[in-house]
C-alpha cells in the first residue's frame, strides 16, 4: 500500500509538471517557452516525491484523523508548486498582488491548524499537534532574507509533539510498518519529523519571493501582458592599463613606482624645516597664526532619524468559538474567566505583568510570548503549554495531567496535593523550579534539571541528570 500511494504520488507531480509547461505556453516567460523547470521547482519535486510521498503513505496506513490531516497537507504542498512555477516565470510582484498570490495556501495552513483545534479528544492528538506547529514552515517563500532559520525554527516548534509520538507510539508503528523501520528515529519516520521543506535543501530555493525575477510578465491573478523586451548586452569592462589622458597615466605609474623601489633613500628629496620656521616652537608665528586647535576637529553629529514608536495592539479578553483569547495585557492583573466549559481551550499571548485566573474544568491552556504573567487555573483534563516565555508562574488548585514547558526562560509551577501526579516535560527551556506542598501548607521548592549526562550502555545510550543541575 505504502509502495502504491508513493507511485501515485510520483505521477501527480508528473502530471504538474506538464500542466505547468501547456498552461503557460502563451508568453509565460522564458522558462515555460523552453519547457523547462527552474531548478528550484525541480528540488521541490524531489521532495514531494521523496519525504512527502512517505509521509502521505504512512498517513494512510495509520489512517483515520492523521490521514484526513494528510490531506490537507496534499493540498498545501501542491499549492505551494503552483506558487514556486508561477515565481519561475515572472517578475517581482507588488505587495497586495504577492497577498493574493499565497491567500489559497494560507487558507489551507489555516484549515491544517483548524483541524488540530476541532480534535483536541482525538487519540492522534500528539500526531495532528507535530503537523499544526510545523505547517507555517511552508511560508518561508516570504520569509526575507534568510528564510532557513525561520523553517528551523517552526521544526522546532513541533519537535515537543513528535518526541511524545516517538515515546509513545514506537511498537505500534514498527508493526505497522511491516518491521521495515527498526531503526526508529526521526530521520526514518519523515510523516513524523514534518520535515516538509527540510533546512539542509532551503538553499537549493531562492531566498524568498521576491528575488524570484526572470524576463517573463510581472506576476499576478490572472495571465498579464507580454513580456517587455530583454535589456541589451552589458558595457565592455573598463581597461585598466589605459588612462583618459593618453600615455599620461602610464608615464605618472612608472614614474610612481621608481620612487617607491628607491627604499630609505626617498627621503634625502625632502626639505629640512628648521625650529624657526616652526609654529609650535616660533612664539612670533604663532601669534600671527592666532590661536591653534587643542585637537582635531570633531566629526558633526549626523542627524538621526527619530526612532518609530513601538506599535502597540489593543488588549484582548473574549471567547472566540472554543478558544478565550487573552491577549496583549499590560499590567493586568485581576484577568478572571469563570464561564468556562469543558470543551474549550485558553490562549494567551503577549501578556506581560499580568495575572490570570481560570475557573472551572477546562480542555487546554497556552500561555505563548509572555513575561512575569502569574497564571492560576482549577482544572485542566489536556495540558497546560509554556512556549517562549520569560518568569512565570503557573499555579494548579485542582488536577493537571500534564504541564510542557517549552523554550523558557524562568518557570515557577506551583501543585497541588491533587496533582502530584502531574507529568512535566521541558525543552530548551532553563530556570524552572516545582513546588511541591507540604503538611502544614508550605511549599518546598525543587529544581528541574537543566544538565544531562549521557552514555553508552552497550546496547543503548543512557541518559540521567547530572548532580550539578539540582
Amino acid at each position: 500500500m505504502a509502495e502504491l500511494a508513493g507511485l501515485v504520488q510520483r505521477l501527480e507531480v508528473a502530471v504538474g509538471r506538464l500542466e505547468a509547461m501547456s498552461s503557460s505556453g502563451g508568453g509565460g516567460g522564458p522558462a515555460a517557452s523552453s519547457g523547462v523547470v527552474s531548478v528550484y521547482v525541480e528540488a521541490y519535486d524531489n521532495l514531494l516525491s521523496g519525504p512527502v510521498a512517505q509521509y502521505t503513505a504512512l498517513s494512510q496506513k495509520i489512517g483515520g484523523d492523521v490521514q484526513k490531516h494528510a490531506e490537507l497537507m496534499k493540498q498545501a504542498f501542491s499549492l505551494q508548486r503552483q506558487l514556486l512555477v508561477t515565481a519561475s516565470n515572472s517578475q517581482k510582484p507588488s505587495d497586495s498582488v504577492l497577498t493574493s498570490l499565497l491567500a489559497p495556501m494560507s487558507k489551507v495552513i489555516q484549515e491544517v491548524q483548524a483541524f488540530r483545534e476541532k480534535n483536541r479528544s482525538s487519540p492522534l492528538f500528539n500526531h495532528l499537534s507535530a503537523v499544526s506547529e510545523s505547517v507555517p514552515a511552508l511560508g518561508w517563500v516570504a520569509m526575507a532574507p534568510k528564510p532557513g532559520p525561520y523553517v528551523k525554527e517552526m521544526q522546532d516548534a513541533a519537535m515537543f509533539y513528535t518526541n511524545r509520538v516517538l515515546k509513545d507510539y514506537k511498537e505500534k508503528y514498527v508493526s505497522v510498518c511491516d518491521g521495515k523501520q527498526l531503526v526508529y528515529t526521526p530521520a526514518k519516520f519523515t510523516f513524523l519529523c514534518v520535515q516538509f521543506v527540510p533546512h539542509a535543501s532551503i538553499n537549493t530555493f531562492p531566498k524568498y519571493l521576491s528575488i524570484l525575477v526572470s524576463q517573463g510578465p510581472v506576476a499576478s491573478a490572472s495571465r498579464g501582458a507580454p513580456a517587455p523586451p530583454p535589456p541589451g548586452p552589458p558595457p565592455p569592462p573598463m581597461d585598466l592599463g589605459k588612462s583618459s589622458g593618453g600615455d599620461s597615466g602610464a608615464t605618472n605609474r612608472n614614474a610612481l613606482f621608481a620612487s617607491i623601489n628607491k627604499g630609505a633613500d626617498i627621503t634625502k628629496g625632502l626639505k629640512h624645516v628648521s625650529d624657526n620656521q616652526k609654529t609650535h616652537k616660533n612664539p612670533v608665528l604663532k601669534a600671527q597664526g592666532g590661536p591653534l586647535p587643542s585637537g582635531p576637529k570633531p566629526f558633526a553629529a549626523r542627524p538621526t532619524a527619530a526612532a518609530s514608536p513601538a506599535r502597540t495592539l489593543p488588549p484582548v479578553l473574549e471567547l472566540d468559538g472554543k478558544k478565550w483569547k487573552v491577549e496583549n495585557q499590560e499590567g493586568a492583573h485581576g484577568l478572571v474567566i469563570s464561564d468556562t466549559e469543558l470543551k474549550q481551550v485558553v490562549y494567551a499571548f503577549k501578556c506581560n505583568n499580568s495575572t490570570l485566573q481560570v475557573k472551572g474544568k477546562i480542555n487546554s491552556i497556552t500561555l505563548d510570548n509572555c513575561k512575569k504573567l502569574g497564571l492560576v487555573f482549577d482544572d485542566v483534563v489536556g495540558i497546560v503549554e509554556v512556549i517562549n516565555c520569560k518568569d512565570v508562574k503557573v499555579q494548579v488548585m485542582g488536577k493537571v495531567p500534564t504541564i510542557s514547558i517549552n523554550k523558557t526562560d524562568g518557570c515557577h509551577v506551583y501543585l497541588s496535593k491533587d496533582s502530584l501526579s502531574c507529568e512535566i516535560v521541558s525543552a530548551k527551556s532553563s530556570e524552572m523550579n516545582v513546588l511541591v506542598p507540604n503538611k502544614d501548607g508550605e511549599y518546598t521548592e525543587i529544581p528541574v534539571p537543566e544538565q544531562f549526562k549521557t552514555v553508552w550502555d552497550g546496547s543503548k545510550l543512557v541518559t540521567t541528570a547530572t548532580e550539578i543541575a539540582g
